[in-house]
């Protein structure tokens, strides 16, 4: 999205919804190869059709996380709002959703409040770290 953004000025809406499908496919589909060996290396064997069919499940659930920046292009392609205006919120609701992501997933984790606060800070603190860490690199 950031990379985008420094070139909003000659990048449609579209161009920009066709770069972070593709970008967000890409990265699902790293980690459920990811998930696949792990399983592979924890449990010495293949998932079975349930397990291949939950780690399938799940890795599609998050492209959840391409709804509100995929509004935001589309209001931009709808000129009501500026492709700069569109990706910058895309970032924003990205790393929310990263937040939220990890809300869900540590709020049944037995673990004190105080650590899954810390959890959750420190994937948002992530987050923004990569969101600088892109600034520096395409400023």
């Amino acid at each position: 999205m950031l990379a985008l953004r420094s070139h909003a000025s000659e990048t449609t809406a579209g161009e920009a919804a066709t770069t972070l499908a593709i970008a967000v496919v890409g990265t699902l589909l790293a980690v459920f190869v990811a998930d696949f060996v792990s399983h592979i290396a924890v449990h010495e064997r293949m998932p079975d059709r349930a397990e291949l069919r939950h780690m399938i499940g799940v890795t599609a659930s998050a492209l959840g996380v391409l709804i509100l920046p995929m509004i935001f292009l589309a209001l931009a392609g709808l000129d009501a709002w500026t492709v700069d205006g569109a990706l910058l919120a895309a970032s924003i609701a990205l790393i929310a959703s990263l937040v939220a992501v990890g809300f869900f997933a540590i709020r049944r984790v037995r673990l004190p409040i105080a650590q899954r606060l810390i959890v959750l800070l420190a994937e948002a603190v992530l987050g923004l770290a990569v969101i600088g860490l892109e600034l520096l690199a395409h400023g």
